[in-house]
């Protein structure tokens, strides 16, 4: 059964759905309480450095359909959506890592997410 704590007349933050929350949009739970968290930070830090490493892919997809020709662009397109594929596998293993409780840092981002100051 899950613990409430009445923090003067607040409604109780449930700070899983927070840190979820900051893989979709790294920024909303720093607009609220639950910022203060270091659970919820370290998650709102994943989540940055999992957009930035989205960026980065797309600036990667749209170089490779410039260097591709034409007639090659099944190529590209195998290579853009293996690239793809990868970000929604750690996006959804962020989120997962979240709901469960988990301070686990994601493959190839996680390093670089801890130095990240917030």
């Amino acid at each position: 059964m899950e613990q409430q704590t009445n923090n003067g007349g607040q409604k109780p933050q449930n700070k899983n759905v927070m840190a979820a929350i900051a893989y979709v949009l790294f920024f909303i739970p720093l607009l609220t309480d639950d910022k203060k968290d270091p659970y919820v930070k370290y998650h709102v830090k994943q989540g940055l450095a999992l957009l930035i490493l989205g960026v980065i892919v797309w600036i990667i997809n749209s170089i490779i359909y410039q260097i591709f020709p034409f007639y090659m662009w099944y190529m590209a397109r195998m290579i853009s959506w293996i690239l793809n594929l990868g970000l929604f596998v750690l996006f959804v293993m962020g989120v997962l890592n979240a709901f469960g409780n988990k301070e686990k840092p994601l493959p190839l981002i996680g390093k670089f997410a801890e130095k990240i100051k917030i």
